[in-house]
Formats: structure tokens, sequence, C-alpha cells
């Protein structure tokens, strides 16, 4: 499941960078987080730091306990929508140039 969601991710960014953070996988472009990824109890989240600022998919996005953050989460490789993450991988991309004070 981890690497399906990394090959979206690598196939849907104009200019993914893959790095190792917080021992765990974060792509970002430039100097921007785009998104990380985490594997919790038996789940996969793909999080999104900018979450405040998401249009799209609201009803999908976990935002619980977190203020900034919100995630898709699968619990299977069928639950993986392809369509749903990379719309919300291209709106992510759109705010690398917001900068955080501003949200």
């Amino acid at each position: 499941m981890l690497l399906h969601v990394q090959l979206i991710i690598e196939q849907s960014l104009p200019d993914p960078q893959l790095q190792y953070k917080w021992g765990i996988p974060v792509y970002s472009s430039g100097r921007k987080i785009i998104c990380y990824l985490n594997v919790s109890k038996g789940y996969l989240d793909v999080a999104f730091w900018a979450g405040e600022l998401f249009t799209k998919h609201q009803d999908k996005l976990i935002s619980k306990d977190r203020k900034f953050v919100k995630s898709l989460r699968y619990f299977q490789l069928k639950d993986i929508d392809e369509l749903v993450l990379i719309e919300l991988l291209e709106e992510a991309y759109g705010f690398k140039d917001v900068p955080f004070k501003a949200r």
C-alpha cells in the first residue's frame, strides 16, 4: 500500500523530492513539504501540512486532534481512490508558495 501511494505521488507531482524526516517519508518541493506518509495502528496516513487550505474532498480528509494537518487514511489497498489522492496532491502543491504565517 505504501509503495502504491509513493508511486502515485511521484507520478503526480512535477518535482517530488523524497526525504526521511522524523523517521517517516516526506515529500517536498524545494523547501516546502507537500505531504508525509505515516504507517500507524494498521493504517496508512497521507498527511498534508496545509490541511486548513484545502477546498476539495473535505469529506475525505481527517483532522482529528490536529490543528493544521489533514490526512487521507487507508486501511487496505482497495481503499485508495487514486483520483482523490491526485487532486489533493495537486492542490497541496499549489500551496507550496503560501507562507506558513499567512495561513
